[in-house]
């Protein structure tokens, strides 16, 4: 199997990237929202399903 950051073979330890750098890369991309997930944008928060109120 190889990594999906850098296409080196990966390791047990850090499976499925190669190593510890490769697994902080990936995280950081979907950190800085490099990755997403398709579909619909969200705008803001449905009332429907959060409600300040409940959290009293």
């Amino acid at each position: 199997m190889k990594c999906p950051t850098c296409s080196k073979v990966c390791t047990e330890d850090f499976k499925p990237f190669c190593s510890k750098r490769c697994s902080d890369i990936d995280l950081n991309r979907w950190a800085n929202e490099s990755y997403v997930v398709p579909g619909e944008p969200i705008d803001g928060f449905d009332d429907e399903l959060f409600d300040p109120h409940t959290l009293e």
